[in-house]
């Protein structure tokens, strides 16, 4: 049997320089995951949200405060078209990055991964973090979380793959899930399956689901 280093190490040869984009709502734990993904396949981690501050010189709260939703949206457009023409990456997403149709022809130039987690997890995991997260800013930040949960769901089922997450998950065990599931659809890519899978996307795109 071969070591998981060794599979790993085959895997990222199959992947042939794919890029990994992770999509998620915020608190979906997208970084803590891509860090040992991005190990286990001698790729590079990338936060998306950290290019684009730096891109921008400013923090995230302060170009929302600034240039609205509207603008931060193109910024991201932007960072993620440069993105787009690297490879070898794990790229965490920021939470909205679905929202834009145009952001789904650089996404779906690689592997996109939905790293899906229930609304009471999210907001203890947000409540958790000091970081500013200018859509929650609501005297209710639980019902804007599932506002937010509720619409861009059927948007990231738009994903190559879903893996679940539960209470007590380590993101190193979600992250081998993730390799383990990566075989599968290198697989459907090169050939397309002969029955149906568990979701599709309204372009007939398969979203495989693990739990």
């Amino acid at each position: 049997m071969s070591s998981p280093a060794r599979s790993d190490a085959a895997l990222a040869r199959r992947l042939q320089g794919l890029n990994l984009y992770l999509v998620g709502m915020m608190g979906a734990g997208k970084s803590a995951v891509g860090r040992p993904l991005a190990a286990a396949l001698g790729y590079r981690f990338i936060d998306a949200d950290q290019v684009l501050e730096q891109s921008a010189g400013r923090p995230i709260p302060a170009i929302f405060e600034s240039d609205g939703e509207a603008g931060f949206r193109e910024l991201e457009t932007a960072v993620l078209d440069r993105i787009s023409s690297w490879h070898s990456l794990v790229v965490a997403t920021g939470g909205g990055v679905v929202t834009q149709p145009v952001n789904w022809g650089h996404l779906h130039q690689g592997v996109v991964i939905w790293l899906d987690a229930p609304a009471d997890l999210l907001l203890e995991r947000l409540q958790a973090d000091a970081t500013p997260r200018p859509l929650l800013a609501t005297p209710e930040p639980a019902t804007r979380l599932e506002q937010l949960l509720q619409a861009r769901r059927p948007l990231y089922a738009q994903a190559d793959l879903r893996v679940e997450q539960h209470r007590g998950d380590d993101p190193q065990a979600v992250a081998q899930r993730v390799v383990e599931a990566l075989p599968t659809i290198l697989k459907e890519r090169a050939q397309p399956p002969e029955a149906p899978v568990q979701l599709e996307d309204g372009d007939g795109r398969p979203t495989q689901s693990i739990n």
